[in-house]
């Protein structure tokens, strides 16, 4: 479908579902992650024990079942400004065919990978338009306002 940009609270939103980016290291220490590891703590319990299992690897997706639903997307090993536009690429292919098999029609999200992540929005928006114009899934992209 389309990325639709805004700028506003993601979190406050009222959205049926939620994506960001995560490290693999079990921290939700900075941006939209700490934001939900305060709002959801039971959330970040579930992420941090898949991190120390090894279960959570660039690139995988685990989902909290909310409300709302909430991808958490492994886009980088370590905190820091490492994300991968890679792990990003096949995050968010496997989070928009989850949320069309369950038939959600959004997800809003961040600037994934970017800010706290390092990549830039013009590296990554181009990657995100791709698989949104493949999914029947519609992103909603938020800015800090």
């Amino acid at each position: 479908m389309v990325i639709t940009e805004v700028r506003g609270d993601l979190l406050g939103a009222g959205l049926p579902a939620l994506a960001h980016g995560c490290n693999c290291s079990g921290t939700m220490g900075a941006g939209v992650a700490r934001d939900i590891r305060r709002r959801w703590p039971s959330l970040h319990r579930l992420y941090r024990e898949a991190c120390r299992s090894g279960g959570f690897l660039p690139g995988d997706v685990l989902v909290w079942p909310g409300p709302p639903v909430v991808y958490n997307l492994a886009v980088q090993l370590r905190p820091g400004p490492t994300a991968s536009l890679a792990a990003i690429e096949v995050a968010v292919a496997r989070m928009l065919d989850l949320a069309e098999a369950e038939g959600l029609t959004d997800v809003g999200m961040p600037r994934i990978g970017c800010g706290p992540g390092g990549l830039r929005w013009a590296e990554v928006g181009p990657v995100l338009d791709d698989l949104a114009a493949a999914s029947a899934v519609d992103l909603v992209v938020f800015d800090k306002p």
